[in-house]
């Protein structure tokens, strides 16, 4: 009877500390006007998400404030401190790694800055598990032009930005661009290994890009993009410069490759 006691209440504890599948990973530099509601909205959604936060050295501080809510929400805030700024393709790339070798089953890109809505993670993980989906990408331009507050400038610099990646790759997607995602285990499993370029913007094309010529399901859901209200934009001419390049370096690299998946182990929801 004892021994039957203890298991129903080690049983019972293990359900209310359930460890989340799903690990949302946020880049900063410089974003500490937004970095603590960013966090707390996330963990107040329905469902359970983790955050892992990748900080470049933040001169404003940003680290500091993480660290005190990492003392507070030690099993889901997760916090990775770079010694400078290496890039936003290399710091979502250190986050994958961290996410692989933690065994998340789904794994997030999201900007810190609120341009994403904290409410659409639960959409994007939905999509992920109903449509079998191995990448879902929140879009700005599957249901026409999703942005507030952008300047039209950069408004039509972004959108025909996507124009020109689709018809150098051949891509079937609006929004190539586009940084809040979600990647099931498995995708991210096999692009391992890639040799990722573009340390820039221009990285989330060339994972969309890889990702869809191995064969993974992609799909789209419109999502509202807002620009930040807080903290300052860190876009620039230099990452457009990059990412038109590179995409062409890109395409004619993939004429002389074969992207077949190797055996991975099936994760089931």
């Amino acid at each position: 009877m004892f021994y039957l006691s203890n298991m129903l209440f080690l049983q019972s504890l293990k359900n209310k500390i359930k460890v989340s599948d799903c690990i949302v990973i946020i880049p900063t530099f410089n974003e500490k006007e937004n970095i603590k509601q960013i966090i707390l909205k996330v963990f107040s959604l329905r469902e359970d998400f983790n955050i892992l936060i990748i900080d470049d050295n933040s001169p404003d501080g940003t680290a500091d404030i993480v660290r005190e809510l990492v003392a507070i929400y030690s099993e889901k805030l997760f916090l990775i401190e770079r010694k400078g700024k290496l890039g936003l393709g290399t710091a979502y790339l250190a986050g994958f790694k961290w996410a692989m070798d933690h065994n998340y089953e789904y794994i997030f890109e999201m900007d810190a800055d609120f341009s994403h809505d904290p409410n659409d993670l639960v959409r994007l993980k939905e999509a992920c598990q109903k449509q079998s989906a191995d990448l879902v990408i929140g879009s700005r331009y599957i249901s026409g032009i999703n942005v507030i507050n952008w300047p039209l400038k950069r408004v039509l610099m972004s959108y025909f930005a996507s124009v020109f990646v689709r018809k150098i790759t051949g891509l079937k997607i609006m929004d190539t661009t586009a940084g809040f995602i979600c990647y099931r285990h498995t995708v991210l499993e096999i692009l391992n290994a890639e040799n990722i370029k573009m340390k820039g913007y221009g990285f989330q094309i060339e994972m969309k890009f890889k990702t869809w010529k191995y064969g993974f399901k992609i799909i789209e859901i419109p999502i509202i993009f807002t620009d930040r209200k807080e903290g300052t934009s860190k876009m620039s001419g230099g990452i457009f410069g990059e990412a038109f390049t590179g995409v062409i370096q890109m395409k004619i690299a993939s004429f002389f490759r074969n992207y077949l998946k190797k055996p991975i182990k099936q994760t089931t929801d």
